[in-house]
């Protein structure tokens, strides 16, 4: 392809300029559509506010709310002006957030009403000490919140008439003009979610982001400008961001913004409206779906028996197939699920019944792509090829058959961790190389395959690398185990941490639930070596604590 943008706000200016008559981005089940071209006039507006605030190329901008078309607006505006987006995930707990805003230095905080609420009214006028920042206003209306800064009263004052006479009439295409940046200059301030300890603002460049957008158009082709997708990650996450945010944009497609939760119910209520080619979600959420529409099914007479028919069994597995599509809107071309293994169970099925999905592997550090296949190239428990631009190698005798740590390097990898040179120095070296702080192998196909986070690995008491996700996949495909986690319990001995079906266990007294549950732990110790086996069990009364992207948050859990 001749004359490729060669960096990320030429891709957004030339799709601004090129689809201006196309529909952009729209909250789900809202009349409003943003048009690219009114998209553009939008981001024009908030270039007029920067500018009237004071704001320069490389100042943060800090975004905190729920996923919105007015989020993107911003998104967009804060890039395309030389701006640092700082994304915060509004499902952070409030004191966090206040830390996040001031541990960011930004300038200006753009929000939503949902997390001023979150946040409190003590709290919102607290943020008027925080020496970087100029104010803190509302997505889309730009209405102050709190007590708003001499500045911010200027700005404000200030917006009606420059708004005015930079209006273009609808008939005439305005391109906002953009910034010029060099591939190293930061474009995001990426705050993690804590799924490990205390979140760290990786920094991503614009050659990062770049790199991850020309993967995305180039390994992902069935989507066309149009096309409607769905965006129900966070947004303040890099795989919600890249994945569901920027890349249908540059692509002229139609982004539908779900702005509640996304429970099963939102969730099947968005794909039937929207209809998406493409989905982009973690594990957790689909495999309450299908285990909760599909896999019911199987265990029912006579499919149950029908499936061991070689013949019938296709048949079945078409419709299964079929079943599963029109659930997910009918115009599905492919599932891309990341941030977690997918458990064996709902992987199988899947496989059996030939849905198109594929898992991939990635992390905010690496902005976050670090491996994909399509749908039809990927195996069991892998996690696609190392993507474009980019290295991987593992820390092992033997990369093929032996797990260790993997190591990636290229252009999709961070910057560092903002004021944080001795987090930054412990993962990234001189050299460029950067530890993922996964373990796992590469195939002789070079198809990744993750065998869990290397702080989580536990080491047995002769020495052995155990690894508790491998575990806890087991434990989780047998009902009536809603989730788990597998600790040390001290010098290798693992204990179970298991939270039950609260539906299928509603009837069941606390001695009949703990019976299940050494069941269930019985069948799994009977596939485990000697040295994985779990020696002991703890009922959970309530689901584990979780990041906004559905990680637990392990470290709250690990014995002392």
């Amino acid at each position: 392809m001749a004359n490729l943008p060669s960096s990320v706000n030429e891709y957004l200016t030339r799709a601004l300029a090129e689809y201006a008559t196309l529909p952009a981005l729209s909250n789900l089940h809202s009349d409003t559509v943003y048009t690219y071209a009114d998209t553009a006039r939008e981001i024009g507006r908030m270039h007029t506010f920067f500018k009237a605030l004071g704001l320069r190329k490389g100042d943060h901008i800090a975004l905190c709310a729920r996923n919105s078309a007015e989020w993107a607006i911003a998104f967009l505006a804060s890039a395309t002006y030389g701006a640092v987006a700082v994304n915060i995930l509004a499902d952070f707990q409030p004191d966090d957030i206040m830390g996040l805003v001031g541990h960011s230095d930004a300038r200006l905080l753009l929000t939503d009403d949902h997390t001023v609420h979150t946040l409190g009214e003590s709290r919102i006028a607290s943020l008027a000490s925080l020496p970087s920042l100029d104010g803190t206003v509302l997505l889309g209306s730009l209405k102050p919140v709190g007590e708003p800064s001499a500045a911010l009263q200027s700005a404000l004052a200030s917006l009606p008439v420059a708004t005015e006479e930079a209006e273009t009439p609808p008939s005439v295409t305005f391109i906002p003009e953009a910034a010029t940046l060099a591939p190293s200059d930061p474009v995001v301030i990426n705050y993690t979610s804590g799924s490990t300890g205390d979140p760290k603002g990786v920094i991503l460049s614009d050659r990062a982001l770049w790199s991850n957008i020309r993967y995305s158009i180039d390994g992902l082709t069935f989507l066309h400008p149009s096309d409607s997708t769905i965006c129900m990650l966070p947004l303040a996450h890099m795989f919600g961001l890249l994945v569901d945010l920027l890349h249908p944009f540059v692509k002229g497609c139609h982004i539908h913004f779900v702005t509640r939760t996304p429970s099963p119910a939102i969730i099947m209520d968005a794909f039937a409206t929207v209809k998406p080619k493409l989905i982009v979600s973690v594990p957790l959420v689909i495999e309450k779906i299908i285990r909760k529409k599909v896999l019911p099914l199987l265990d029912k007479n006579p499919l149950k028996t029908l499936v061991r028919i070689p013949v019938v069994k296709s048949i079945i597995y078409r419709k299964l197939h079929d079943k599963l599509i029109a659930a997910f809107g009918g115009n599905l071309q492919e599932l891309i699920l990341g941030g977690a293994a997918v458990s064996p169970d709902v992987e199988s099925l899947l496989r059996k019944i030939r849905f198109p999905f594929t898992v991939g592997y990635g992390m905010t550090e690496c902005g976050p792509l670090i491996g994909y296949a399509p749908w039809n190239e990927q195996r069991a428990a892998t996690c696609g090829h190392i993507v474009d631009r980019m290295e991987i190698r593992v820390d092992s005798p033997d990369p093929r058959n032996v797990a260790g740590t993997l190591w990636v390097k290229g252009d999709n990898v961070m910057n560092g961790y903002y004021k944080n040179p001795a987090a930054t120095e412990a993962v990234l070296g001189a050299d460029g190389w950067m530890n993922t702080g996964d373990t796992g192998t590469i195939g002789a196909d070079g198809l990744i395959s993750i065998r869990g986070r290397d702080k989580n690995m536990i080491l047995g008491s002769s020495g052995q690398n155990i690894y508790p996700e491998e575990i806890e996949a087991k434990l989780n495909a047998i009902a009536p185990v809603a989730e788990s986690l597998v600790v040390d319990g001290g010098d290798g001995h693992l204990v179970a941490l298991i939270y039950l079906d609260p539906e299928a266990t509603a009837d069941m007294t606390p001695d009949q639930k703990m019976e299940a549950a050494r069941a269930v732990v019985k069948g799994v110790n009977a596939s485990l070596a000697a040295y994985e086996q779990i020696r002991d069990i703890e009922i959970m009364d309530s689901e584990f604590e979780k990041t906004p992207k559905r990680s637990i948050k392990r470290f709250l859990y690990l014995k002392q």
